[in-house]
Parts: C-alpha cells; sequence; structure tokens
C-alpha cells in the first residue's frame, strides 16, 4: 500500500496559465438532489466549483431550482421534467466529466435514468450515495460501468454491493478485487481511506479527521472529484488529488470549528485554503 504524501499531490496539481478562460477547464454535470435532499445538490455543486471546473450544469428536479440558483448562483440549472426526483438522464456528450448520486433517492424513475446514464458510457464518471445504492440493488448494472468510473461508497455502500465485511482488512481485499474486476476506480471511505486503481494499485490517504463523519462530507468530495475531472485530470489522479485535498480542507475547518462543530459546509468552505497548501 502507498501513501498518499502532499509533495506528491503538490506535483500533480497543474498550474494555470496566465491567458486562460473557463473553458480551458471543463464543463462538469453534477445529477444531484430529490425532494428533501436539495442539500447535497447545493454542497457537491460548490465543492465542484470551489476545485477549479471552468463550468457547472447540475440536473436537478424541478422543485430544486431556486434552492440551488440562490444557493450556488455560478452553476447554470438543468432542470429534469420531475417535480421531486431524477427521472430522466441529460445527454452528457458536451460535457468533460459527469457525476452522480448525492441525494438522488431511489424512486423506481431514478434508477432506471441512472441506467440510461450508464448507457450513454461518459467519458469520466464519479458515481456516490444513491447511485452507489441503485448498483447494490441491480447487481448487473455494474458490467455498465465505463472504464475508469470512480465510485465513492463508505463501508456500509460498499457492503451493499460487495457483501459483508468483518474487518477493515477483509474490506480493502474486497476493494482491490472490484477495482480489478470492473475496471474502476474505489475510494473506500473513512478513517485513512483507501484509493484501489484497476492494476491493482492501493493508496492510503492521511488527512482528515472525525470532525468529517457527518452529513454532507461525502457530497463535498464528489464535488471535488468532478470538478478535477471536468479539468482533464486522469481519473486516478483526480480520485487521488481530491481525497487527500477534501481531507485537508476537513482539517482546516477543524482548527476553526472543532471536531464536534464542523459541518460539511465548513469543509467545503475550507477547500481554497487545502488548495492554496499545495503551493
Amino acid at each position: 500500500m502507498k501513501i498518499i504524501e502532499p509533495e506528491y499531490i503538490a506535483s500533480l496539481f497543474v498550474k494555470r496559465k496566465q491567458d486562460s478562460h473557463k473553458g480551458d477547464y471543463g464543463h462538469a454535470l453534477l445529477i444531484a438532489g430529490s425532494l428533501g435532499m436539495g442539500g447535497s445538490a447545493v454542497l457537491a455543486s460548490g465543492a465542484v466549483l470551489r476545485s477549479g471546473a471552468g463550468l457547472l450544469t447540475t440536473h436537478i428536479p424541478k422543485k430544486l431550482y431556486e434552492i440551488v440558483q440562490i444557493s450556488v448562483p455560478e452553476a447554470m440549472c438543468s432542470i429534469d421534467p420531475s417535480e421531486d426526483h431524477f427521472s430522466k438522464a441529460p445527454v452528457v456528450e458536451k460535457y468533460s466529466a459527469v457525476g452522480a448520486g448525492p441525494g438522488l433517492g431511489l424512486a423506481p424513475e431514478t434508477v432506471t435514468a441512472v441506467k440510461d446514464l450508464l448507457d450513454m458510457k461518459p467519458g469520466k464518471l464519479i458515481l456516490d450515495a444513491d447511485a452507489l445504492n441503485i448498483l447494490a440493488i441491480n447487481p448487473k448494472l455494474m458490467g455498465l460501468l465505463p472504464a475508469n468510473t470512480i465510485i465513492t461508497p463508505h463501508p456500509g455502500e460498499f457492503d451493499r454491493i460487495a457483501g459483508l465485511h468483518k474487518s477493515r482488512k477483509e474490506r480493502i481485499e474486497s476493494q482491490k478485487k472490484l477495482s480489478e474486476k470492473y475496471g474502476i476506480i474505489v475510494v473506500l471511505k473513512g478513517a485513512n481511506s483507501t484509493i484501489s486503481l484497476p492494476g491493482g494499485e492501493l493508496w492510503e490517504n492521511t488527512t482528515g479527521n472525525p470532525g468529517m463523519a457527518t452529513a454532507g462530507s461525502g457530497d463535498v468530495l464528489t464535488g471535488v472529484i468532478l470538478g478535477l475531472l471536468a479539468q482533464n485530470y486522469s481519473p486516478h489522479i483526480a480520485a487521488l488529488i481530491g481525497v487527500y485535498i477534501h481531507g485537508m480542507a476537513g482539517d482546516i475547518a477543524m482548527e476553526k470549528f472543532g471536531e464536534t462543530s464542523m459541518t460539511a459546509g465548513n469543509i467545503r468552505d475550507s477547500l481554497p485554503y487545502a488548495f492554496l497548501s499545495l503551493r
């Protein structure tokens, strides 16, 4: 197992050119949110933009439109036909990278829409939260995942996909096998998150703290990685930088708010200082 070191992450980070414009940094599509779970779309959208994506379109149900437009004015919105859940996948061809899952829920139409999204074979894809629960309910969908898709399960979500495990060691072994079997990148979240690559390589993160065990933290991670994917970082590099930066932002937030009181919004808002630490 390799350890993610700050010097290595800093070496991977690409400095912006003086004459660049927003089109140089990609257009991300985030599919997130359902009625009662609008915060997931807001948190993840903010993290995409804080992580440097040039443009972001967030696909949301109609009833979340005003919430997202007011909370994240920098994001454009794609409006789903459904009032309260994800029911129809937008065409993904024009987007640099696609992320789906935060706050989607498990409505039957949402399950079908996730399958339709996978059938479109996005070039760069990250799945989290309810998108992973849909994979667990429909294991055959695992075979539709494009090569180097990133999935970001916490231990409970991972066990729903790969079966119950008795220990962290056992779960990490299954993580490696899952990456190799399906040609995907698995970010197994938790203390010292581990990242497994299709070729058998395994990395362990060292940033982060117990205060990050809070609602919405995973949505922020999804946004960070999606923002990096949109900027044309390769999937495995986006996963490594994303996990490290997310944990660093959590450490910065802990210094200000403490482990007990920090929120996912504090983590999102600490991302600029985490990226500055790479300089």
